[in-house]
């Protein structure tokens, strides 16, 4: 198993890679079916580059899987992985890495 800083930039990648409405999309699409990379740029108003740093942020961070077969690449969506990152993101809910340390003047706050 990993070291915790490993595993926190495990997250951290995954995190950057949902980060951008574009990657979110992508991977909504990818939760119904694998489609051709093809299909993807059709259903986006971006280029075929701009696409390609997409999925290579995508299948960096593990959400997405990548197959070629002949010309074409197939992208789908690695469930057991966005399974992954949202077991993560509990645990970041309920484990503090970071101590709090409160000033020593009193805060004060204005409630409504």
């Amino acid at each position: 198993m990993g070291q915790p800083g490993d595993e926190r930039a495990r997250v951290l990648l995954k995190l950057k890679a949902l980060s951008d409405e574009t990657r979110l999309d992508i991977v909504n699409l990818l939760s119904m079916e694998p489609l051709c990379a093809c299909d993807i740029l059709e259903s986006f108003s971006i280029t075929q580059p701009t696409l390609s740093y997409h999925m290579k942020l995508l299948t960096a961070s593990g959400l997405v899987s990548a197959e070629r077969n002949g010309k074409w690449t197939y992208y789908s969506l690695n469930k057991e992985e966005v399974d992954n990152l949202l077991e993560d993101l509990k645990i970041v809910s309920t484990k503090r890495s970071v101590t709090l340390v409160k000033s020593k003047e009193t805060c004060k706050v204005k409630r409504a």
